[in-house]
């Protein structure tokens, strides 16, 4: 009988080993991944905080998880801090890995608000208004009692549900190239839904942005126009075009950034931005019925389908009197860029 049960234990160990070793696998796997995130966002400590800032350069709190998840351990997350509390699983303060997402609320609004990764040793990196990319504890006074919850998405069967590429650019699209070289580089951005939504139209804010990405323009005051204060979420970006004569503003003082802009006003601002030098030889070669020599913008669309590498602006017609698409403004700068 004796001998019975010593053998039954021995089965009922290997049985509970077996069981468990699938759990100890993933959390190693876990915590190796997450503290591969967090070797690499310690690189960028001390970055500045910049409000809807995604790359380098300055990032805000959902800007900088997205960021090194992706560049660190290839993970796509969502960009903004709701959407990525409601990605993942739920985790304990007292189960914390180095990776996984740490939530605060009730910071500059009610409800969810802020997100960092927690680092190990009680630590939490994440993106702050005053000292930019640092290691906050997470007994610190101000952000402690905030605390919110935290999820973990490493090594969860995320890829089957966070498609790898926008849904509605296909890959054999003309535009693709264009799109993902300058999304792969931070230039412009698609949205929470994983969408690139290319028809969507580009205000003269977005247009300062982006342009702004690529040139990496600095400012030296911020507060040029009575519309866009120096917390706007693009104030540095339009301060810089502006102070470089890319994108003006209006005699009432106003730069009025949320107004969508023509195909026009994108091709001379594109133009201007580049220093794009358009050659009266081959200029001769493009004929677009709906514009002529004496138009205000017309260097600037020749020079748009001259240096196209896409086919996006080839044709009889320019239809600059449209409005510009997040599709064309992204070709016109990936080919503004490959022209130089």
């Amino acid at each position: 009988m004796k001998s019975f049960k010593r053998v039954l234990v021995m089965f009922m160990a290997a049985i509970m080993m077996l069981t468990l070793s699938p759990l100890s696998s993933f959390k190693s796997e876990a915590a190796s991944a997450g503290e591969s995130i967090i070797s690499y966002g310690k690189k960028f400590m001390g970055v500045p905080y910049v409000w809807g800032g995604t790359s380098p350069s300055g990032f805000d709190c959902s800007g900088f998880t997205q960021y090194i998840f992706k560049n660190a351990a290839g993970i796509s997350i969502p960009r903004t801090t709701d959407q990525q509390y409601n990605i993942g699983t739920s985790v304990a303060k007292s189960d914390l890995q180095p990776g996984d997402l740490i939530f605060y609320k009730n910071t500059y609004k009610q409800g969810i608000s802020h997100v960092g990764v927690y680092a190990g040793n009680n630590m939490v990196l994440n993106a702050t208004s005053s000292n930019g990319i640092d290691l906050v504890s997470m007994d610190n006074p101000y952000w402690g009692p905030k605390y919110a919850g935290a999820k973990r998405v490493l090594n969860e069967t995320t890829a089957s549900v966070i498609p790898d590429w926008f849904t509605d650019v296909p890959k054999t699209d003309a535009t693709y190239t264009a799109i993902k070289t300058l999304t792969d580089q931070n230039v412009i951005n698609g949205f929470e839904d994983y969408t690139f939504q290319p028809k969507a139209q580009v205000t003269r804010g977005q247009a300062a942005a982006i342009i702004n990405r690529a040139l990496g323009l600095k400012a030296e005051r911020m507060s040029h126009f009575t519309d866009v204060s120096k917390t706007h979420r693009f104030a540095s970006d339009i301060a810089a075009i502006r102070e470089a004569g890319i994108i003006m503003g209006f005699d009432d003082k106003t730069f009025r950034p949320e107004v969508e802009m023509t195909r026009n006003e994108m091709a001379a601002i594109i133009q201007r931005a580049f220093d794009l030098k358009m050659s009266q030889t081959t200029a001769t070669n493009i004929k677009y019925s709906d514009i002529r020599a004496d138009h205000w913008a017309y260097k600037g669309i020749v020079t748009m389908s001259l240096i196209d590498k896409t086919g996006l602006f080839q044709g009889d017609k320019f239809y600059g009197t449209h409005l510009a698409t997040r599709e064309a403004f992204t070709v016109g700068i990936y080919n503004a860029i490959n022209a130089k």
